[in-house]
């Protein structure tokens, strides 16, 4: 065996047994799966990402020899992969995070001139390592500590979201493409600019359900789509009052159409191996679980929502959202006309000046559970979910991050900033007069007050 044999040997299996060796030795701590599992696959997903830039940048080049993924060894790829998405979750679940980075960024720089036979650094390597480290290494070390100690919930719905994307948008098409070697990114990038973005804007709008849905279980749910670490109550408003498994159906329509796009069978297939695990194996877990934990509320829910064809109108049940209006302000005014108008289901509208003074500035979306509420652009999002698929898909839109708070911007810019309303007569804390009935009261009150 040359000694090229041997790194590759050594880049895969030293890290998998140190891995294997801390897992089956080490303390088990509650949540510690989904906290791998999620620093894994982000691992893999960038750095197969930081690769492809590594194609053009230089950084380092590979024997063409071996198997190669995305120009990449796979056995490196394995091997970088669980040394970054692994062995800093096991060996240092408690320390601050500054100390296994440092402990990783270290091995790296020690590691990769030894290697050889396998890597070939060009000048500018330490550049990618750094680019290495912000993309991967630490957004992983982050995810991980944040699901063990089961904190930053957006934030952590937030990265699924992107691993989601990269997972199923490029790691399969990437495989694939090693696979089955042909046009690869050829038909998207060689397309008419017109049709290149009408393309990825299409891809957008099926994968917007399942973003929403994310969103939904992180706001309401107050958890994430990862099996083990469930939404702590059942999730029946948002995009879940249309369709009980919007992610499942996104993600199966998404890479479809990705197929389609890309031209390749091999995704396609991909899709529907998508569609029958969702159908099966994860159809069965659910109902199980939900089944258990929810009881009456879900079968009540499944009974009127099902898993692939979405309802046209809004299943509801229980007590009614609220959106707190200023009938004083003329937008405001006419956007409660043309909701009224649509007819919403379990969304009642109520005079925002019933509030204390000072307590609301903006439209107020309060959902009436233990769910928090939302002011502004987000409360029009959320009172959209009401009408009917087409709006709800609307509502999920201006409800997306970053997105949202654009709009809000260009919003207040165009003078519907905030403003306080004006409050209800049952509701002011100085008693209101009533007006006199005729002059001769009126004088009389005057005199009263003058004495």
């Amino acid at each position: 065996m040359t000694r090229a044999d041997w790194q590759g040997i050594g880049a895969i299996y030293l890290p998998l047994a140190a891995a294997m060796f801390l897992g089956l030795l080490g303390p088990r701590r509650p949540r510690q799966l989904p906290s791998c599992l999620l620093s894994l696959l982000w691992a893999a997903n960038s750095l197969l990402a930081v690769q492809k830039f590594n194609d053009a940048a230089g950084w380092w080049t590979f024997p063409s020899s071996h198997v190669l993924l995305c120009g990449m060894p796979l056995e490196l790829l394995i091997g970088w992969t669980l040394l970054w998405g692994i062995l800093p979750q096991l060996a240092f679940p408690e320390l601050p995070l500054v100390w296994p980075a440092a402990i990783m960024i270290l091995l790296d720089l020690l590691l990769m001139p030894l290697c050889g036979a396998v890597v070939s650094l060009g000048p500018h390597w330490l550049f990618g390592e750094a680019i290495a480290v912000l993309f991967v290494l630490l957004p992983a070390l982050l995810i991980a500590r944040w699901t063990l100690t089961n904190t930053h919930l957006r934030a952590r719905a937030a990265m699924q979201v992107c691993i989601s994307t990269l997972l199923f948008l490029f790691f399969l098409p990437e495989v694939a493409f090693a696979l089955r070697p042909g046009r690869d990114w050829a038909p998207l990038l060689n397309a008419p600019s017109w049709q290149r973005q009408l393309e990825l804007q299409f891809i957008l709008l099926l994968g917007l359900p399942g973003i929403a849905a994310v969103m939904e279980f992180a706001q309401r749910g107050q958890g994430t789509p990862i099996p083990y670490d469930p939404p702590k109550r059942l999730v029946t408003s948002g995009i879940y009052r249309y369709c009980a498994n919007p992610m499942q159906l996104s993600c199966g329509m998404v890479l479809f159409a990705w197929a389609a796009i890309l031209q390749n069978v091999w995704i396609a297939g991909a899709s529907m191996v998508s569609l029958i695990f969702s159908a099966g194996i994860a159809y069965w877990d659910e109902q199980q679980d939900l089944a258990q934990r929810f009881g009456t509320d879900w079968r009540l829910y499944r009974a009127s929502v099902s898993n692939w064809l979405p309802r046209w109108r809004p299943f509801h049940t229980g007590s009614a959202a609220r959106l707190y209006l200023d009938p004083g302000c003329a937008p405001c005014s006419q956007l409660k006309r043309w909701l009224e108008d649509r007819g919403p289901r379990g969304l009642e509208i109520i005079d925002a000046g019933t509030l204390p003074r000072g307590s609301i500035r903006r439209m107020r979306y309060d959902p009436n559970d233990t769910s928090p509420a939302v002011d502004g652009i987000r409360a029009l999002g959320c009172a959209l979910e009401h009408l009917h698929l087409g709006w709800a898909i609307a509502g999920a839109a201006l409800r997306l991050p970053i997105f949202w708070q654009f709009i809000q911007l260009v919003m207040d810019a165009s003078g519907f900033g905030p403003r306080l309303p004006a409050q209800s007569p049952a509701n002011c804390a100085v008693p209101v007069a009533t007006p006199p009935t005729n002059l001769g009261a009126g004088l009389k009150k005057l005199q009263h007050l003058q004495k």
